[in-house]
């Protein structure tokens, strides 16, 4: 079995194991400023993979180096609590019912999450974290990547990114412009998502002043693509890539990050025979 502890006790004896990964550049807080020419992000841990959501499916993932970032989501708890989950009901991937602002942290603590059968590897029931937790473990150890599910949220999380000195390591992504707005106003690093369908008529050098990274999908038409990484963003990074094929095609259209749910696959199709943590 997979644990928390069990993890955690592994990660420094396996450290000279893993291959040179952004994990390992520098002496301070690791920021996106030290990511690689094409990044790749581990979505919601890598969820072909682990646990998503889950502590020991993010702490295998980091211990992996297979990926420079690690995305997580987060909703609010009904007393302000951030927390790191996906759906707003608990059904898909917990032992419960109802909707996650229904409980309080004291409710959450028991809630446990059930790893989906089909996950490589034996992985054991356990509590999702909080975003505070997840900031504590990995906060300047990688990149972190974040998904306002809950506007309201967006205050408490920066307030927990900025006591923790990590506004240039934690990004903030989102679908709706007016958040990303907001976070770069709240001295955050912005990230917007967009489908298939809003790129067919978005416009992205509009949100050039106030976008860190776009985040488009991969499912996109080539011109719509090419319009993104045209549009003056720093970083374009492709969803939810899951073959060396899909991956392929938009590096070739000018992305420069995939964000995946097999970061491990990936790594072992790396394109033209490059491992995909080196610049």
């Amino acid at each position: 079995m997979i644990t928390w502890t069990a993890l955690a006790a592994t990660l420094a004896g396996t450290a000279s194991l893993i291959p040179p990964t952004p994990l390992e550049w520098g002496t301070g807080p690791l920021t996106v400023d030290a990511l690689p020419r094409i990044t790749y992000v581990a979505h919601r841990g890598g969820a072909h993979e682990v646990p998503e959501n889950s502590m020991s499916g993010l702490m295998a993932a980091y211990a992996r180096g297979t990926a420079q970032v690690l995305d997580f989501d987060t909703r609010v708890l009904r007393d302000g609590t951030p927390v790191v989950f996906h759906d707003p009901t608990l059904r898909r991937t917990t032992d419960r019912s109802g909707e996650v602002r229904t409980l309080d942290v004291r409710d959450w603590h028991t809630v446990r999450l059930r790893p989906a059968p089909s996950l490589p590897g034996r992985w054991r029931p356990e509590r999702p974290p909080t975003v505070a937790e997840v900031l504590d473990r990995f906060g300047g150890r990688i990149v972190l990547m974040l998904e306002v599910k809950d506007r309201q949220a967006l205050g408490a999380l920066a307030r927990l990114i900025r006591t923790r000195d990590l506004t240039r390591s934690v990004l903030v992504n989102t679908n709706d412009p007016k958040v990303a707005r907001r976070a770069d106003r709240l001295g955050l690093l912005s990230q917007l998502w967009r489908s298939a369908r809003q790129l067919r008529t978005d416009r992205p050098a509009r949100w050039r002043s106030y976008v860190d990274v776009l985040d488009v999908d991969h499912r996109a038409r080539d011109a719509d693509l090419r319009r993104a990484v045209r549009s003056g963003i720093p970083r374009v990074w492709a969803h939810t890539v899951v073959t060396p094929a899909q991956r392929d095609r938009v590096l070739a259209l000018g992305c420069d990050g995939v964000i995946t749910d097999a970061p491990g696959r990936l790594a072992r199709a790396a394109q033209r025979g490059a491992m995909p943590w080196r610049a």
